[in-house]
């Protein structure tokens, strides 16, 4: 996917009363535009979709609390993610990507790493947030599968959202973060406890839209001092398909020591003598794990785009 930029504006009378305003809500082709203490509930020009909460936009006023996107300012990131055929914008210009996991049910340590590597592809730093730090039982072996993370510097928080996770609430502070994460894991009440005016958010989104079954499949914005946090919809695939292979081996925070020092230049990390990767593996420098997932990703993207040559 290319670089999305900046629309050309439309050359219509509504030029003069433009505003601009950040994407706080996106279901579908429509969109919430914050401007000031207004929030206009837009649509876009065209079958355009190519917006995500965060964006900066300029959107044309069109009365009765509805409104036009008519241009998208540059992008400082990008949270995206894709497969074969289909790709999802999640969120834009973030200080910070939140993955939340938790002891119950299981989580997946490979959906982790796919959420690190989409963050570390546009350089946004990640926390990874262990949610329902109570349950004792099973606390442990949760901790345990983290540690292939922590390890490579991966800051990992412990909260519980029904105690308030107010560790977590000062972390976030001024930050513009999102909460990413698998279905069950606790995000809604992570929202709620942080975000205490969400629910009555949501609820005023599916009166809006005549529905609540958008509420579980949208993005949302939720401004908090002088940032904002923004929830997203419970996962249970991230594709990265718009990444190549060097840009997913980069990806891999823990890789990029011993990029370049394999014997071939076109080393692939298979079974390939001299491969420095392969190497520091054995040494226990690298996580087999870490690397299992690497190898699970590339031969997903290598399938996505033989499926699809247009990527």
């Amino acid at each position: 996917m290319a670089q999305l930029a900046s629309h050309p504006p439309a050359k219509t009378p509504q030029n003069d009363a433009r505003r601009r305003g950040t994407v706080v809500a996106a279901f579908g082709r429509h969109f919430e535009v914050r401007t000031g203490a207004d929030v206009l509930r837009c649509h876009t020009r065209g079958k355009k979709n190519d917006y995500a909460c965060g964006d900066e936009v300029e959107v044309a006023p069109a009365g009765d609390g509805l409104g036009v996107i008519e241009a998208l300012a540059p992008r400082r990131n990008l949270l995206w993610r894709s497969d074969a055929f289909r790709e999802k914008l999640i969120a834009a210009n973030l200080t910070l990507v939140a993955i939340v996991v938790a002891p119950e049910p299981g989580f997946s340590d490979l959906l982790v790493s796919r959420c690190l590597a989409a963050a570390a592809s546009e350089d946004i730093p990640a926390l990874i947030v262990l949610n329902k730090s109570d349950l004792a039982a099973s606390l442990p072996l949760a901790r345990e599968r983290l540690r292939i993370f922590a390890a490579i510097g991966y800051e990992v928080a412990e909260v519980s959202a029904r105690a308030g996770a107010v560790e977590l609430a000062a972390r976030l502070a001024d930050e513009r973060a999102i909460l990413v994460g698998q279905s069950g894991m606790g995000k809604s009440t992570l929202i709620n406890a942080l975000v205490p005016s969400a629910a009555a958010a949501t609820r005023e989104i599916s009166s809006a839209l005549d529905t609540g079954k958008h509420t579980t499949t949208l993005a949302r914005l939720y401004p908090r001092g002088d940032g904002w946090l923004i929830d997203s919809p419970g996962m249970q695939a991230f594709g990265l398909a718009h990444l190549d292979e060097a840009a997913l081996t980069q990806a891999f925070v823990e890789f990029r020591p011993y990029l370049g020092q394999c014997r071939f230049r076109d080393c692939r990390h298979d079974t390939e003598p001299g491969c420095a990767l392969r190497a520091a593996v054995a040494a226990g420098r690298i996580a087999p794990r870490r690397f299992e997932h690497f190898h699970l990703i590339r031969d997903e993207i290598a399938a996505a785009r033989k499926a699809n040559p247009g990527w």
